[in-house]
């Protein structure tokens, strides 16, 4: 049985999406269940995905109106996961869609689990996307930002952000 029947059997509805035949094979998870499922690809026996790879956030926004007008996508955000096995040399993205905005409040960040308790390596990735593309991962024991000051605004990878003329007093070009 291949992983992903196996997470499909498993999981049953928690798994929302499946691509077998994408370069990178992926799932798709409900943002409520993804501890539950990472613990599973982490500490079952056939699937020991004891490597986090890398977390990134993706903003599926289209800024111009005219271009938004022809998208193929609703506005949202996806976390992804890069999962490797090293003891049996497999691997698999794992994926979870998000709104733009928690409850379509605009700068109200959406929220996502953290796995960091999961991998511990997770702590540094959880906190690039917080601070790049604005995902709030709760249950994170130091979310804050990794790249950006402290006190920098917004968040630079999402598509409607605006860097700012100037920090205190330099100005950008």
């Amino acid at each position: 049985m291949s992983v992903l029947d196996r997470l499909k059997q498993k999981f049953g509805d928690k798994i929302t999406g499946v691509n077998a035949q994408a370069i990178d094979p992926w799932i798709e998870v409900k943002p409520s269940a993804l501890v539950e499922v990472c613990e599973f690809l982490k500490t079952d026996p056939e699937l020991k995905f004891e490597m986090l790879n890398c977390i990134s956030g993706v903003d599926y926004c289209e800024p111009d109106p005219k271009k938004a007008a022809k998208a193929t996508f609703q506005p949202h955000t996806e976390v992804v996961y890069h999962l490797s096995s090293i003891s049996k040399k497999h691997s698999l993205v794992v994926k979870v869609i998000l709104p733009r905005w928690k409850d379509d409040v605009p700068g109200k960040l959406p929220e996502v689990p953290s796995v960091s308790g999961v991998w511990s390596g997770a702590n540094w990735h959880e906190r690039e996307v917080f601070d790049l593309s604005g995902v709030n991962f709760v249950g994170h024991p130091d979310l804050r930002r990794i790249l950006c000051p402290e006190d920098w605004e917004g968040h630079p990878l999402r598509k409607d952000y605006e860097m700012p003329l100037e920090y205190h007093g330099i100005r950008g070009r």
